[in-house]
């Protein structure tokens, strides 16, 4: 019995570490073709290890997209005011209907809830004929504002404020005349401060990765967020390779600094609940 648990537990490493490599390996292969000419990343059987064309890829990207570090920006912006938003609207939202009692609670968070199971292209048509209307087109706050609130989030928030926050808490500092506004900012925020964490991360990753909002909001190269302007390297004679893939590894570390970052409260606010005391 111990043997077949121990054969049983080096079988389970095993397919963990044959997961992580499988999903490690794009991420390796694209900082190696940053660092590799066109005709070696598309060599058989491809570069396994760093080359030295980096600045050559580097100038390439520079020159096709001399605009590159303004979509670096825009991106950041956006994803920036998407995260915050959320972080607020949805946590505001998961405080409502975890704690407070109005009337059609029920039916407005169901209402909320139907809306994920609608495919995300059925509402593209509507939102781009909105902000045309709005006279929001080319302009990023149509990226900000149909994403400052979303459902995922007000789920997220309104499961982990009823588990994490006790009613009893709630109604002792209205006992206390603490005002709604103040129990949501010093009672409910630092007990969810786990769940925001979460929120924050697949939030930011999900705006900054963003491709058919930027396209069919944005107009001119010069306010392309980075996703969109990758892609217009491929419509610019020969398609870089190389150039694609420097500019592809230095739009993912800021992914790689939000994430070193939350990373703690992700797992928090994903396990929380799973452990019962």
């Amino acid at each position: 019995m111990t043997t077949r648990k121990n054969w049983g537990h080096l079988a389970g490493q095993v397919i963990v570490v044959f997961g992580a490599l499988l999903t490690f390996a794009p991420f390796y292969y694209m900082f190696v073709f940053a660092t590799h000419t066109d005709a070696a990343i598309l060599s058989v059987p491809p570069p396994y290890w760093f080359g030295a064309a980096l600045g050559d890829n580097l100038a390439t990207l520079l020159q096709r997209l001399p605009d590159f570090w303004l979509n670096i920006s825009w991106s950041v912006y956006v994803a920036m005011a998407v995260t915050l938003l959320n972080l607020l609207f949805c946590s505001l939202a998961g405080y409502a209907f975890a704690l407070m009692e109005f009337a059609g609670k029920e039916r407005l968070f169901n209402a909320i809830m139907v809306t994920m199971l609608l495919p995300a292209f059925l509402g593209m048509v509507p939102t781009v004929l909105m902000m045309g209307w709005l006279g929001w087109t080319n302009e990023h706050r149509a990226l900000i504002i149909p994403a400052a609130c979303g459902a995922l989030g007000i789920f997220m928030m309104r499961q982990y404020t009823a588990s994490a926050i006790p009613s009893e808490l709630v109604d002792a500092a209205r006992l206390d005349n603490c005002s709604e506004w103040s129990i949501y900012w010093r009672v409910v925020l630092p007990l969810v401060s786990p769940a925001l964490g979460t929120l924050a991360l697949i939030t930011f990753i999900g705006s900054w990765n963003n491709f058919v909002g930027p396209l069919v909001i944005l107009r001119d190269m010069d306010r392309y967020t980075v996703p969109l302007a990758l892609r217009a390297l491929q419509g610019t004679g020969q398609t870089p390779l190389g150039a694609i893939s420097a500019g592809a590894a230095i739009a993912v570390v800021p992914l790689l600094v939000m994430f070193a970052l939350a990373s703690r409260r992700l797992i928090e606010g994903l396990t929380a609940g799973a452990v019962k005391h």
